[in-house]
């Protein structure tokens, strides 16, 4: 299977570059596996797809101000240090720019001086291992100084940092949010929960992975990217007893996919469980967990189109994302979203 086989042409002018306001009134996508039909709906349609019993399923990740902007303290040239993975109380992986004049033994600066990061190493990634010297709490320090880290393929100022963040957000780590959350408003989760429907939260981190190209056609070669995930006792148990009792499970994004599918073994039950996942889902894959998915829309080519084309499907993924064009759906990060039944 060749990365080129998910490619599908995309008007730039459908690229969304800022969030719709309220949150719940993206335009959702309706497909149904069953028989192939679409629906066009709005995202505040949700709940006339969901039954008592039926389980979704949240990554409750928060997004750290993860981009930080400051200056080499020898020369004072502009740099930019973009976190990804906490090592350890002071150290992290980071991407930092310009990366030929960041090199091992430099010292950065931000706020002329509260934080300053010492560049340890360089990695195989191209990346380097970074140490932070500061006085008083690094992420009181991270909120005030960072910004957050949005997709490049979003160009315009985000005046409000809190839509680059689910309304149920609670476990710091992330470097990217995870999108399909963000139509939810805490009204519309309250309404879902009444109906009967249980809400159970994991965690992804997400890692700025999920952004970069496959950069071979061979997908046998290609390297998914890692991060780290947890899924407690208590929601294992919950996903486990949901289905055992005829619900079924809707994953909210494809990090919840990612995470339940790691966490699965053969029959379907869910295991609490933490650490690290590269798990790379493609056609062909049988899921164990997971029922119908809520995404939204995604880059040609990606692993996540992959994804979403094993739930789907290659060619029926390819032909409603054709439909998704035709209709002038908005795509990627800030777009409106496809539930899959």
């Amino acid at each position: 299977m060749k990365a080129s086989d998910f490619h599908y042409d995309l008007p730039e002018a459908l690229i969304a570059q800022t969030p719709i306001e309220p949150r719940d009134h993206s335009r959702m996508l309706v497909y149904d596996r069953a028989d192939g039909s679409v629906r066009h709906e709005h995202f505040y349609d949700l709940p006339k797809y969901l039954k008592a019993g039926d389980a979704l399923v949240l990554n409750e990740t928060k997004v750290i101000p993860a981009r930080l902007l400051g200056e080499k303290e020898t020369t004072h040239v502009p740099v930019e240090i973009l976190l990804l993975k906490r090592l350890n109380t002071r150290d992290w992986e980071a991407l930092v720019r310009p990366g030929r004049r960041l090199l091992p033994g430099v010292f950065c600066s931000f706020g002329g001086g509260m934080l300053r990061a010492e560049i340890l190493e360089t990695l195989p990634s191209g990346g380097r291992k970074v140490r932070f010297h500061y006085k008083g709490v690094f992420e009181t320090l991270l909120d005030e100084l960072g910004q957050m880290p949005l997709p490049p393929y979003i160009h315009e100022h985000l005046a409000d940092q809190t839509r680059y963040q689910t309304v149920y957000a609670k476990a710091e780590g992330s470097a990217a949010a995870p999108t399909a959350g963000l139509h939810f408003t805490p009204k519309l989760l309250e309404d879902i929960r009444g109906m009967g429907v249980h809400i159970i939260p994991v965690v992804l981190h997400v890692g700025l992975g999920t952004f970069r190209p496959v950069k071979v056609d061979d997908l046998a070669e290609h390297v998914m990217h890692v991060e780290q995930y947890e899924v407690s006792a208590e929601s294992a148990a919950a996903i486990n007893q949901t289905r055992q009792a005829g619900g079924r499970c809707l994953c909210i994004g494809t990090t919840s996919v990612r995470t339940l599918e790691t966490v699965a073994d053969e029959a379907g039950q869910i295991h609490p469980a933490s650490g690290e996942t590269g798990i790379f889902i493609t056609p062909g894959y049988q899921f164990r967990a997971v029922d119908a998915l809520l995404t939204n829309f995604h880059l040609p080519e990606s692993t996540l189109l992959m994804l979403v084309s094993a739930l789907m499907g290659r060619e029926e993924a390819l032909r409603v994302y054709q439909l998704a064009v035709d209709a002038q759906y908005r795509f990627f990060s800030f777009g409106d979203c496809m539930l899959i039944l």
